[in-house]
């Protein structure tokens, strides 16, 4: 079991602190980062719960499932949770830290996601799992924490767009993903990774546009 969790935890944790590190102005209080980390584990329980009570009663198809029962529902959770116990805290002071705090809580969740779906197939599925919905996850919290970021810092209708944004694009990402592997079966893998290696591209994209926002952000204080 020992292996299943270290195998499980692993890639979130070095992509944890890949994005941790790539702030380039001033880390965030790794004691903040860590409880924002457990949130995420703890969110699994619910969702899991929630996700299979609609699966049980309601017979629905499978585009609102990928988009709906899992992208939206998941991101809007992990949403909620980083707002209330991130965004509107004092330390949220620059606009990088919705990167980190954002991709803290996504990578919580990936990790006792992938803990409970290793024990069950089986250690050898861990270089996928870390390749696809660890990375997966990672990156939906990086481009929710970029717009959180943002909107941190604007007033009136755009900080409502930003929010809104910081919601509704991940949740879309996640739904496309989810979409994509439900129905490309045996080429499942041909079709996964030109997304993948679109969303490490937007990620980083983010990443390094939030770092360039911190420098516009000082300069008008």
């Amino acid at each position: 079991m020992l292996a299943v969790i270290s195998a499980a935890v692993a890639p979130a944790i070095a992509l944890l602190s890949f994005f941790y590190l790539k702030d380039k102005y001033e880390t965030e209080p790794l004691s903040m980062v860590v409880r924002v980390y457990l949130f995420g584990l703890l969110l699994v329980f619910p969702v899991m719960v929630l996700q299979y009570g609609f699966e049980e009663e309601l017979h629905i198809a499978g585009w609102v499932k990928a988009f709906f029962v899992s992208g939206l529902f998941e991101e809007f959770l992990k949403w909620f949770l980083v707002f209330y116990s991130a965004y509107l805290h004092a330390e949220f002071n620059e606009p990088y830290d919705g990167i980190v705090y954002s991709t803290a809580l996504s990578l919580g969740f990936a990790s006792l996601e992938n803990v409970f779906y290793l024990s069950t197939y089986g250690i050898q599925e861990a270089f996928w799992r870390a390749l696809l919905p660890v990375s997966g996850h990672a990156l939906f919290g990086v481009i929710m924490g970029y717009y959180l970021g943002r909107a941190k810092f604007s007033r009136g209708k755009k900080q409502r767009m930003l929010l809104l944004l910081s919601l509704f694009l991940p949740a879309l990402l996640h739904g496309v993903y989810n979409y994509i592997l439900m129905t490309a079966q045996e080429d499942m893998f041909l079709a996964i990774i030109p997304f993948m290696v679109f969303l490490w591209w937007l990620g980083l994209r983010k990443v390094k546009l939030a770092n360039e926002k911190r420098v516009a952000y000082l300069s008008r204080q």
